[in-house]
């Protein structure tokens, strides 16, 4: 009996938990508190919110030596480009694709060898390219002051980014 009690309960949840969800709150239609536009992120939010977490991952799993997983953040990186030149056709007079192709593809190229080969030394020198190819790119966009750094994992979050004011 307790048994049959327990899966009828359990069946039910489910369905409270759904009509619970469309119900709305005292005084609010939920409906109401959606747009229905369509969300376009601007470069900034794709940079912040995609690529740097993209490029901090990489950097600390080249430190690591993961290079299995350094070759799949690489791979995630490489396709986060891609769809922000995509995405984001021009930002003020810089193009976005010719851009990345110019200051960002040849060291994830750099990246890719150096992780096949499992170089520590290499992925160093590459992951430095890249991380000076992204602050080239800031300076053409007149974004000088978002200066890419290498990564800490002490650092916590944003460790790839120096806040300092430039000099």
């Amino acid at each position: 009996m307790r048994l049959l009690a327990a899966i009828a309960i359990i069946a039910a949840v489910p369905l409270t938990a759904g009509a619970q969800q469309r119900m709305n709150m005292p005084a609010m239609n939920m409906e109401e508190s959606k747009s229905a536009a369509p969300y376009h992120p601007g470069l900034g939010e794709l940079m912040t919110a995609l690529v740097q977490p993209r490029h901090t991952k990489l950097g600390l799993a080249g430190e690591a030596g993961n290079w299995a997983y350094a070759a799949y953040a690489l791979g995630e990186l490489r396709e986060t480009f891609d769809d922000v030149a995509r995405l984001v056709l021009k930002h003020g007079n810089l193009v976005i694709g010719p851009a990345i192709a110019a200051t960002v593809n040849p060291a994830l190229a750099a990246l890719d060898k150096a992780i096949k080969a499992k170089d520590a030394a290499a992925f160093k020198t590459a992951y430095g390219e890249l991380t000076d190819g992204c602050n080239a790119c800031h300076k053409s966009a007149d974004h000088a002051m978002i200066v890419i750094q290498a990564p800490s994992a002490a650092a916590g979050p944003f460790s790839d980014q120096n806040f300092e004011p430039p000099k």
